[in-house]
């Protein structure tokens, strides 16, 4: 019996890499996100290129109602989830605390924090059943607070805070909790941040070679394929050029 997935946010930058990862590993997935289009187009390529099976859930994480309603119809045979990544997650704006706008506030902070308690609440009862259950939430080098990250930076270290609090109270329950911290890494991630505007996202990664969803993946893999009896409690990734998350060295 195929282990299997779930990962939040997988319709683009790490999420799907990540379903594209476990998927070669011959895990069968469960991929969320609000875009069902992308959705189902990650479902055809995976099942097509790995022979794995896909189950698609619609909804927003922001959501509590949504949220546990889509883990109340999980179906029978998918109910033994083994790994819960909690990757959906944004920034919005990169402005002074007082120029700030309190909407994309609200929206990080439903989606960076919320979101990520709501998920894995609900998904409790089904990892319990898991051999060697294994939570990864998505952190961020963010944690540590730089000029004009106000409300990032605090929800990204609220995930930090939240991860260590889900090692100690799940540790009964044998559930391994590991925070993944990445620097910077070329995704959509720039483009949501500022709205589109293209040139200003593509100018955050001026003279770097950044990270890859694929980096990202490949190291979210390797902490969920260790024996049963190793837990990589927290990790921090960057690219070579990027010490943390102020200083960068750039060619």
């Amino acid at each position: 019996m195929s282990k299997i997935v779930y990962i939040t946010g997988a319709s683009s930058g790490f999420g799907k890499a990540c379903a594209e990862k476990f998927a070669s590993h011959g895990y069968d997935l469960i991929i969320t996100g609000r875009r069902e289009e992308r959705l189902l187009e990650l479902k055809a390529t995976l099942e097509n290129k790995y022979n794995t099976a896909v189950l698609i859930s619609v909804y927003d994480v922001r959501n509590r109602q949504q949220v546990f309603d889509a883990v109340k119809n999980i179906p029978e045979g998918w109910q033994q989830i083994d790994v819960l990544i909690n990757n959906a997650g944004l920034a919005l704006g990169r402005d002074y605390f007082d120029d700030a706008d309190i909407d994309d506030w609200d929206t990080m902070i439903d989606t960076n924090v919320k979101g990520l308690i709501y998920t894995t609440r609900a998904l409790l009862p089904l990892l319990k059943n898991s051999i060697v259950p294994h939570i990864i939430n998505m952190g961020s080098v963010a944690r540590d607070v730089y000029e004009k990250g106000n409300a990032y930076c605090a929800s990204k270290a609220a995930v930090d805070i939240l991860s260590q609090s889900m090692r100690v109270d799940l540790l009964r329950h044998g559930i391994k909790v590991t925070a993944i911290h990445p620097g910077a890494a070329e995704t959509e991630f720039s483009l949501v941040r500022f709205k589109g505007d293209e040139a200003t996202a593509k100018k955050i990664y001026d003279g770097l070679v950044p990270l890859t969803a694929e980096d990202v993946a490949d190291v979210i893999y390797y902490c969920a394929s260790l024996p049963p009896h190793v837990c990589i409690n927290d990790l921090v990734l960057t690219c070579t050029q990027q010490a943390n998350a102020i200083y960068f060295h750039r060619k």
